[in-house]
């Protein structure tokens, strides 16, 4: 690799274990070059590792720490290499809480076999789409067919007519208002009058009395007295006329509360043009609404929204099903989705499946608009822009079906998600840095495909197979001693609930690909409490996986890895105590960069911007680590943090610390 690496801490063996074979992870690891390539990755890591972005999920690690980690396990020295293919033939790594899937990716990529394990379905069709082996040819094809057949059937929601020319045009989206009440009536409210800067000064702008669409800077000269709502800008909260409080309409149903206001098309002549609605457009929304009723998905039970720590916004603003998320015309798009994916084979579909269902993020009620500076890439704010719902005042209504390679359509998805995923798990590519500057290299010999099976014994052969499971780790049909290295990165004590978010998807997977996953499954078992009552739960669940990781993992070279950080005392209280329940000893840690800093999940918080990797072996291998218990924890700089509390978690594991003693210790040190 070719930069220095930070030399781990000295362990001695205990009587029994004189000729054990060491890893080199167990005493060093290039935290330098971890560093430099994840300040790279962070800012942009769906670039980086396209093919484990097919669909949304949250909080995903670096794929190149992930990288490094396994390849400071490989024995061969050479292979070592972070630039050498392979070097886990014959290895079998679990990831016990696989989340987006970077350990079973990064571990595929090196030749292991692999087993996944999540909860969640949606991590585990993921997993599946990505990591079998489905020819690109096949999925354009297949994604041509799908994308005309939904074109025949719906287009006709999803045109309009050039205001300069006046021939039809492709509609791009739908801007909206929100209606919200005073005691004065109704008003529309908006993020902004403002719709696009120009780069020629120009301005395009809406009028907030008659809702005309003007290009330039000059005033409308529509009457003072309009017929229409009056627009009010966000920020304002009380009306200036009858000085009461605005309310939103909580009895009218979401998607329903936002009126049309700017068409946005494309003509092929003129271009992109911004104008008000037409008789003919307000015809199709009509249309579609008088649709809405008649479209069957089922049972609405299942489109409930259960209470949660993120969907308990929703139903604070009157939203109790998922159905009004969405426009009428949105509907229609999913209910065809359902209709035609229904004739393709069983990979095929299940790549599709999660295309529409991604698209998502761009074609909610949800979605706002950002398109006013003309530099800007992309109009769309997308339902998940924070981990979290956001309620825009002026909402996007997004053509799905449009035919071009713009935000959030079903094509420029395609292109960008499978398209550029399928090329990449071929042939992957890393940053090569030289003098501060990343060029792309192939790794020769590598892919980031595999075979899956279904039963744990067919692991014990061959190369890049994956087994994956849908269910808690805390029970597993795994044969005791039989995987080599357990490496992942755990859910956070008090973290985001993000199978209360995924909801928002999975509700129309399950009609997407009903068959592929267990649906109707139990929380119960998740180490993150879907109701967000985190107190005990935490250490008691995550201490029954690492149990289990514990029986299952290998106790002569195992090892068990896991990245964490968190400025909670009661996170390393839990996390401390699940250890020692499972019997396990760190055998080293070390400290690389996690987060790009300007991320807007983090903007704001206090948030740690490092993570601690936790090297950690079975206590019958007899490692023997001293560990020195910190005087006190560095608050001050994320890193000396994180590796301050790892330290002291080292020291605690190997102490006879009574638990009253450990939370004690943690809660001076963090308060």
């Amino acid at each position: 690799m070719g930069v220095s690496y930070q030399p781990g801490l000295p362990f001695s063996t205990g009587p029994d274990q004189g000729d054990r074979s060491t890893l080199a992870i167990d005493d060093q690891f290039d935290v330098a070059f971890a560093n430099l390539m994840a300040r790279f990755e962070s800012y942009n890591k769906h670039l980086y590792r396209p093919n484990t972005y097919l669909h949304k999920w949250w909080a995903r690690r670096c794929g190149s720490t992930f990288r490094l980690i396994l390849k400071h396990l490989v024995e061969n020295e050479y292979q070592r290499d972070y630039y050498a293919s392979g070097g886990l033939e014959g290895k079998i790594v679990l990831d016990p809480m696989m989340g987006g899937g970077t350990t079973l990716h990064e571990a595929i990529r090196l030749g292991a076999n692999v087993i996944g394990v999540d909860i969640e379905p949606i991590p585990v069709l993921q997993a599946r789409a990505a990591l079998s082996d489905v020819p690109l040819k096949q999925l354009e094809i297949a994604f041509q067919k799908f994308h005309h057949r939904l074109r025949v059937a719906l287009g006709r929601y999803f045109t309009t007519a050039c205001p300069t020319c006046g021939k039809i045009a492709e509609l791009r989206f739908v801007l909206y208002g929100l209606r919200r009440v005073c005691r004065c009536g109704p008003v529309l409210f908006v993020d902004s009058t403002i719709l696009r800067y120009e780069s020629d000064g120009n301005v395009i702008q809406i009028c907030p009395r008659c809702h005309a669409v003007i290009h330039g800077t000059e005033a409308c000269q529509c009457q003072s007295v309009s017929a229409q709502l009056l627009l009010v800008e966000k920020g304002t909260k009380v009306c200036a006329v009858c000085d009461t409080t605005y309310q939103d309409d909580l009895e009218t149903p979401y998607y329903a509360r936002y009126v049309p206001l700017v068409v946005v098309g494309q003509c092929p002549e003129h271009g992109l043009f911004f104008t008000s609605p037409t008789p003919a457009d307000l015809n199709q929304i009509t249309q579609a609404d008088a649709r809405r009723a008649d479209l069957d998905f089922g049972t609405r039970e299942d489109f409930v929204v259960k209470p949660g720590p993120k969907s308990s916004d929703l139903i604070r603003r009157g939203i109790t099903s998922y159905l009004d998320l969405f426009s009428s015309r949105q509907l229609l798009y999913l209910n065809e989705a359902i209709r035609v994916l229904s004739s393709f084979d069983r990979l095929i579909r299940l790549n599709l499946a999660l295309l529409v269902s991604t698209s998502l993020e761009f074609n909610s009620m949800l979605c706002g608009y950002k398109g006013a500076d003309k530099r800007r890439p992309g109009a769309i704010r997308h339902t998940f822009s924070h981990h979290a719902y956001s309620f825009p005042y002026t909402a996007l209504e997004n053509n799905p079906l449009y035919p071009g390679r713009v935000s959030g359509t079903l094509m420029n998805l395609f292109h960008n998600r499978l398209r550029r995923a399928r090329r990449w798990a071929f042939q992957p590519q890393e940053r090569f840095i030289k003098r501060g500057a990343p060029r792309m290299v192939t790794i020769p010999g590598e892919v980031d495909v595999g075979t899956e099976v279904t039963a744990s014994s067919d692991l014990r052969t061959g190369a890049r197979r994956f087994l994956l499971i849908q269910g808690s780790s805390v029970s597993l049909r795994l044969e005791s001693e039989s995987v080599d290295f357990v490496v992942t990165d755990p859910p956070y004590f008090d973290s985001v609930q993000y199978s209360d978010l995924a909801a928002f998807f999975r509700v129309w997977l399950k009609r997407l690909v009903p068959a592929e996953a267990k649906w109707d499954y139990d929380l119960v078992e998740s180490a993150v409490d879907p109701q967000g009552d985190a107190e005990g739960r935490y250490e008691q669940i995550l201490g029954a996986i690492f149990v289990e990781c514990h029986r299952v993992l290998r106790k002569d070279y195992g090892r068990f890895i896991f990245t964490f950080h968190h400025w909670n005392p009661k996170g390393w209280t839990a996390l401390t105590l699940a250890l020692k329940r499972a019997r396990f000893t760190l055998i080293n840690r070390y400290v690389v960069h996690s987060e790009n800093p300007t991320s807007v999940h983090i903007a704001n918080l206090r948030a740690l911007t490092h993570d601690a990797i936790l090297v950690l072996a079975p206590i019958e291998a007899g490692v023997i680590r001293e560990w020195t218990l910190p005087p006190q924890i560095n608050k001050s700089d994320s890193r000396q943090f994180c590796e301050d509390c790892a330290t002291a978690l080292g020291w605690m594991l190997n102490a006879r610390i009574e638990r009253a003693k450990v939370e004690q210790w943690w809660n001076d040190a963090l308060r």
